[in-house]
């Protein structure tokens, strides 16, 4: 495997001992802000028919609902990650925190979509310095290259723990309480950190770094913000000017945010890091795999719940061993990189995930959930072993000095790909459902206004109508929006199949070369 041979800078924190107890000790630590990040994200995935029911959002502020978080935390990760590198990974870890478990407390409380959406959107600024600061930290605690390629596996495990902890936790929550206890969950979970952290995380800084350039961090969410608004204006909108125009001037902004870095002399995202082939190479393969896994997670948990008829917490329960298989695929492809090349490894996670999407676009919806929690299962083990190897590639071919900034791209690939997985194929899925929605005849006269329109923006809105009509004529708008999502699901089942299966092709062409680990 390559690692960079640049020195290591010094922990700037002089009291820290340098004893391997105290190091898997720190790592522990640092696992708490993870799992808070990862059950807050599945959490709310099975708390949205609760939240649809209580605050009534349209289609698109549901999506917005699931995307704010992503979208600001994935424009500031590059930024965050780089500022952490500036002033110490362990002090932004620690602000970062504070911050996210006040605005977690705050949101859940929310009394409209438009408060929630902001309080997402809160939540995502606080985000962007929990996990670049949690990546980079493992990269310098841990220098040699074994201990932090299990101390990664650790991380991603941690990452997919909290996934599948999340749906349970959540679950119990949403049916015992409501859904703003899926907030307040975030609370406890920073105690320990910020009652421990700071005797024994050791802090790490980059020891001459250069100032922070406000211009390119604007324009890095210049980017970020019209892209995404764009895509999900098209995919459910049409190709109409104002979607075309926001994705238009994103993409100009990224150009003008690369033309930027390139003349600075200290760089917000230091652009020569994309030069190393292994390193764009396994940021891509974060990208699709993750885009593909939350596009998947996103549609599933509808199904169980609105059409299988699962509480909340049965379907958490119904998704653990595909989430937990994560978990065992990350730590068994750990000592595997030494036998097998790690791109091989990468390559072979990405084709098991294009596989379960295979089984979905070519699989009988009608025969229960049995099908889509196996096609999970086969994704989940695909994703668990690309994503360890390739978080551990990304951090051993950048200098230890920008670990924050390479961490930074990597939850940015992360976040990125969770984002698109949930703008794009949750809004392909969404313009499917509504275009091929045909409700029966004559509810205008039966249902309110609002609850018809809602049936036709969203599955929940149909279920809800439903439940507001007899028997036989709800069961016939079951029947309707039922059809109409699976046809959506096939859909964004096939993109994803298509995604997955060109990027195995193209990390095992890309990573050949990559040596086994020593």
């Amino acid at each position: 495997m390559t690692t960079s041979t640049s020195p290591v800078p010094a922990r700037t924190d002089k009291n820290a001992p340098r004893q391997p107890w105290r190091d898997w000790l720190a790592l522990g630590l640092l696992m708490f802000p993870v799992l808070l990040v990862a059950v807050d994200n599945t959490a709310l995935t099975f708390a949205l028919p609760a939240i649809a029911r209580a605050l009534e959002p349209s289609g698109v502020q549901l999506l917005w609902i699931v995307d704010a978080y992503p979208l600001v935390l994935a424009g500031l990760l590059v930024s965050m990650g780089s500022l952490g590198d500036r002033i110490g990974r362990r002090r932004l870890l620690v602000v970062g925190s504070i911050g996210f478990a006040a605005v977690s407390a705050a949101t859940a409380f929310a009394p409209t979509p438009q408060w929630l959406i902001a309080g997402r959107a809160a939540l995502g600024f606080f985000g962007a310095m929990l996990m670049p600061s949690t990546l980079s930290l493992i990269r310098n605690i841990f220098p040699e290259p074994n201990r932090r390629r299990l101390a990664v596996a650790i991380w991603a495990a941690g990452f997919c723990g909290g996934a599948a902890l999340g749906p349970i936790v959540g679950g119990w929550l949403v049916e015992h309480y409501w859904w703003g206890a899926v907030f307040l969950a975030a609370v406890p979970l920073m105690v320990p950190l910020l009652v421990l952290g700071p005797a024994l995380i050791p802090e790490s800084k980059d020891p001459a770094p250069g100032k922070v350039d406000i211009p390119s961090i604007l324009l890095s969410m210049l980017v970020m913000v019209p892209v995404v608004y764009g895509i999900k204006a098209v995919a459910t909108e049409g190709p109409e000017a104002a979607g075309l125009g926001a994705i238009a001037f994103g993409l100009a902004m990224g150009v003008m945010f690369v033309q930027r870095q390139l003349r600075l002399e200290h760089p917000l995202l230091d652009m020569s890091l994309f030069r190393n082939r292994v390193f764009s190479m396994a940021i891509s393969a974060n990208i699709l795999a993750l885009f593909s896994f939350n596009g998947f997670i996103l549609f599933l948990a509808q199904h169980l719940q609105l059409l299988e008829g699962m509480s909340p917490s049965a379907a958490g329960v119904a998704m653990v061993p595909a989430l937990a298989a994560t978990v065992v695929a990350g730590l068994v492809v750990v000592p595997l990189v030494r036998k097998v090349r790690p791109g091989y490894v990468v390559a072979a996670g990405l084709a098991f995930s294009a596989a379960g999407y295979s089984m979905v676009t070519f699989g009988d919806h009608d025969g229960g959930p049995s099908l889509l929690l196996a096609a999970l299962l086969v994704l989940a083990l695909g994703v668990g072993t690309a994503e360890t190897i390739s978080n551990d590639l990304i951090l051993g071919a950048a200098p230890p000095a920008k670990s924050g900034a390479a961490a930074a791209i990597s939850e940015t690939g992360y976040e990125v790909g969770s984002l698109l997985g949930t703008a794009v194929l949750g809004s392909i899925l969404t313009a499917s459902y509504q275009q091929n929605l045909r409700l029966p005849a004559g509810l205008e006269g039966i249902l309110p206004g609002p609850t018809l329109h809602n049936a036709g923006e969203t599955l929940a809105g149909a279920v809800e109508a439903a439940n507001l009509l007899p028997a036989s004529l709800g069961g016939m708008v079951l029947d309707a929006a039922a059809a109409a999502f699976d046809s959506g699901v096939h859909v964004t089942a096939a993109i994803g199949l298509v995604l997955m299966a060109a990027a195995a092709v193209l990390a095992a062409v890309v990573l050949r070369k990559v040596p086994k680990a020593a």
